[in-house]
C-alpha cells in the first residue's frame, strides 16, 4: 500500500520520543561520595577539635585535676563553687560588663556609619569598602603591639603623647596604673579598628537590599531625606541585621583575650573571664578542674545571654510575627 505526499507541502518530523528514564544509580552514589569527600574533613575536624574539648572539659570540670588531665578523683560541685566564689574570675565579669558596654554600642554605631558612607559613594566604592575591611586581616596580637609600642606609648615620643604635647598636655601613662583608667581607651579603640569593618560589610550587604521603592514612596508622602527617611525606613529594615551584629559582638566580648593579655600582661586589674581562666589552667597551679568549671559557667553564660538578648529584639521571629 503506498502513501501519498500532498505536493508543495514538506513531511513533518516525528516529534521526538520523551525520555522517561531515571537517573541511574551511579549518579546518586557519586554526589554522596562528593558530598561526604568535600564535608568529611571539616565534619572530623569539628569531631576532634570542638566536641571533643568540649566534653572533655565538661567531664574535667568535676574532677580533681591538678597537673594533669586524666584524673581520677571525683569531686563533684566543688569545682564549681570554686570559681563561683573566686574573687577574681567575678571581677573578670565586671570587666567584661565594662568592656562590652563600651564596645558594642561604638563598634555597631561606627560600623552602621561607615557602611552608610560607602553605600551613598558614587566611585570608589570599592576601594573605601577594602580600606575599611582590611584592618579585620591584621593580627589581633599585632595591633596590640602596635597600640602599645607606637600609638599609646607612655613616654613622650609615643604617637598620642606626640599629639598631647601640641598642646601642652604632659605626657600619660596610659598602660601604667588603673587610675585613672586610660588603659580602656587603648584596649577599646584597637578592637574598634580591628572589627568594624567586618561588619560595615554586614551592614552594607544589608542597605543594598533595601528595597528602593521604600524611599521613593516615602518621598511622594513628603518625608524628608536624612535623619526622617533613616529613622522610619533604614533603620527598621536593618532591624534583623542589628540584631545580628549585637549578638556577635556580646559573644566576641566575652570571648576577648589577646589584647588584654598583650596590653595588660602582668596586670591584676582590667582582665576579662577568660584571661583569668587562663591562669587558673595553665598558670602556676595548673588546675584544669576549675578552669574547665570556669569555661562551662562561662559557655552557659553566653547561652543566656544571647537567649536572652535575641528573644528581646526579636531575632529569629516571622515578618507576620512582628
Amino acid at each position: 500500500m503506498s502513501t501519498t505526499t500532498t505536493p508543495g507541502v514538506a513531511e513533518s518530523p516525528a516529534p521526538a520520543k520523551v525520555s522517561q528514564d531515571r537517573p541511574r544509580r551511579g549518579l546518586r552514589a557519586n554526589s554522596t561520595f562528593n558530598f561526604w569527600l568535600f564535608t568529611g574533613p571539616f565534619l572530623i575536624g569539628l569531631v576532634i577539635f570542638v566536641f571533643v574539648p568540649i566534653g572533655w572539659s565538661i567531664w574535667l570540670s568535676f574532677f580533681e585535676a591538678r597537673f594533669t588531665v586524666t584524673p581520677s578523683e571525683f569531686v563533684g560541685l566543688e569545682n564549681y563553687k570554686s570559681i563561683l566564689t573566686n574573687e577574681d574570675f567575678l571581677n573578670s565579669l565586671v570587666t567584661f560588663t565594662v568592656f562590652a558596654a563600651f564596645i558594642v554600642p561604638a563598634t555597631w554605631a561606627m560600623s552602621l556609619g561607615l557602611a552608610l558612607l560607602v553605600n551613598r559613594l558614587r566611585f570608589m566604592r570599592a576601594f573605601f569598602r577594602s580600606v575599611f575591611f582590611l584592618p579585620t586581616a591584621v593580627s589581633y596580637v599585632a595591633a596590640a603591639l602596635i597600640w602599645k609600642m607606637s600609638i599609646f606609648n607612655g613616654v613622650r615620643f609615643g604617637m598620642a603623647n606626640t599629639f598631647l604635647g601640641w598642646f601642652g598636655i604632659d605626657n600619660i601613662a596610659w598602660l601604667a596604673n588603673p587610675d585613672p583608667p586610660w588603659y580602656w581607651l587603648v584596649i577599646v579603640t584597637v578592637r574598634l579598628w580591628l572589627q568594624s569593618g567586618f561588619y560595615m560589610i554586614l551592614f552594607l550587604a544589608a542597605l543594598q537590599n533595601i528595597p528602593r521603592e521604600l524611599y521613593e514612596a516615602a518621598a511622594i508622602d513628603g518625608a524628608k531625606p536624612g535623619w526622617q527617611t533613616f529613622r522610619h525606613i533604614t533603620l527598621p529594615q536593618l532591624r534583623a541585621t542589628s540584631t545580628a551584629v549585637i549578638l556577635l559582638l556580646l559573644i566576641a566580648a566575652y570571648q576577648a583575650f589577646d589584647e588584654f593579655w598583650n596590653l595588660l600582661p602582668k596586670a591584676t586589674w582590667g582582665q576579662p573571664p577568660l584571661v583569668e581562666l587562663y591562669k587558673m589552667a595553665l598558670g602556676e597551679n595548673q588546675n584544669y578542674g576549675v578552669g574547665s568549671a570556669g569555661a562551662v559557667v562561662l559557655t552557659l553564660l553566653i547561652c543566656v545571654v544571647t537567649l536572652f538578648q535575641g528573644k528581646i529584639m526579636g531575632f529569629g521571629r516571622g515578618e507576620e510575627s512582628k
